[in-house]
């Protein structure tokens, strides 16, 4: 979902739109994407701005262009866009939730203990 009032710039959230849809599996290989007028329509934005976040990904190699008729997954690009997610993951989130961690005492122990008691969607109070 676009976010408009985000710090995060409009055409990187469409980009993570289509990465989200192609890491669950509602984009597959050589599905087409949606057009730039579709993101233009459906979340009221300039489609330039759409077509920027799409072509990031194209620039990725987790896109490609078929000439008039639109952008289409790459092959690969789910295993393409998990690394990268990962990555980002290990780089910039994990750092932040390891401060938390040290700031509000929670042991390592605590912390293993909670994620394997974990079950989505429900509470763990």
């Amino acid at each position: 979902m676009l976010d408009l009032n985000s710090d995060k710039s409009i055409y990187v959230q469409i980009a993570e739109i289509i990465e989200d849809d192609i890491l669950l599996e509602n984009l597959k290989e050589d599905d087409q994407a949606p057009s730039t007028n579709e993101f233009a329509k459906v979340y009221s934005i300039n489609p330039a701005t759409a077509r920027k976040g799409l072509n990031i990904l194209v620039d990725e190699d987790i896109l490609y262009k078929k000439r008039g008729l639109g952008m289409f997954v790459s092959k690969g690009a789910r295993e393409k866009v998990l690394q990268k997610r990962q990555e980002e993951f290990y780089t910039n989130v994990l750092p932040e939730i390891m401060r938390e961690l040290r700031i509000l005492e929670i042991s390592k122990g605590d912390i293993i203990n909670y994620i394997a008691d974990y079950k989505e969607g429900e509470s763990l109070d």
